[in-house]
């Protein structure tokens, strides 16, 4: 099993099953403060092992990378502490 972001290199080497997730290369598990997309990743590579049918196919995950990154950054800014006011 491959996790991929690079469909050029797993074509090249032909994992017998792989999931490619169109993110930014070295964010295969989508974004810091994202566990749910990164639960997801998982949970959905995990399930593609189980139910793949052919040797080589190649699952891809309906998620951008724009709209992993919209959604870290919204959980990102609702963990951070308000600020104060320092006048």
């Amino acid at each position: 099993m491959s996790i991929t972001v690079a469909l050029d290199v797993t074509d090249r080497a032909k994992p017998p099953r792989a999931v490619f997730v169109p993110f930014r290369m070295g964010h295969h598990f989508g974004v810091p403060f994202h566990p749910s997309l990164q639960r997801r990743i998982i949970m959905d590579a995990l399930a593609y092992v189980e139910h793949a049918r052919i040797s080589g196919d190649v699952h891809r995950l309906p998620i951008t990378w724009a709209q992993a990154r919209r959604e870290g950054l919204e959980l990102e800014a609702a963990s951070l502490p308000p600020l104060t006011n320092r006048s």
